[in-house]
């Protein structure tokens, strides 16, 4: 992106923000963020939201890596049980909002399955539902493999939860990306704007 990812805006709020609001629900526990160790506007940022940072002494080689960071850093501070759930929330999901995360968590206190993925039409998406269970596998998958590895190893205990929202499917990993969802945003917005004459 040439710039830090979760520092950009849409409507003049940070990515990170519209993130951290998004996740602030009764059910979910705490927010932790992994960040880079030279990262300090991104770090003051997570801190002003109240998320919990994660900030490795060195940068993190990979999403794997991070993720493992992060669970490393729940479990040493809350010890959950297995059966407790752990959310998965790759940082380039920029529209990630409370009415997908309100869908899951219904969903997930419903029907109890063991891994939870949103899909919008034929796509699979994000956040991913996890039980605590699985967090102990994240460090034995491969070295060359990624987060989908869970997927593909419990593929018979994935539900799949059909969403209205795009949310689940908007990923963000070029400028170009960037430009189409700013240009949308601030097409909604005017179009939500107060009538200057009123």
């Amino acid at each position: 992106m040439g710039q830090p990812k979760l520092m950009l805006t849409l409507a003049g709020v940070p990515i990170i923000e519209r993130l951290l609001q998004a996740l602030d629900h009764p059910a979910i526990g705490t927010r932790h963020v992994v960040v880079r160790p030279g990262d300090a506007p991104l770090q003051t940022q997570v801190s002003r939201l109240a998320g919990t940072l994660v900030v490795p002494p060195t940068d993190p080689p990979d999403m794997r890596a991070s993720v493992a960071l992060a669970l490393d850093s729940i479990q040493h501070e809350f010890s959950p049980q297995d059966d407790e759930g752990w959310l998965l929330v790759p940082a380039d999901h920029p529209v990630l909002d409370r009415g997908l995360i309100e869908t899951m968590m219904t969903f997930w206190v419903a029907a109890h399955p063991r891994i939870l993925v949103p899909r919008r039409g034929q796509r699979r998406g994000h956040p991913t539902l996890f039980r605590w269970s699985l967090a102990r596998e994240v460090a034995h998958i491969p070295a060359d493999r990624g987060l989908n590895w869970l997927l593909r190893e419990h593929a018979t205990e994935v539900t799949e939860l059909p969403v209205e929202s795009d949310a689940a499917i908007t990923d963000l990993d070029t400028p170009e990306d960037y430009a189409r969802l700013k240009a949308k945003w601030e097409a909604v917005m005017s179009t939500h704007a107060p009538d200057a004459n009123c």
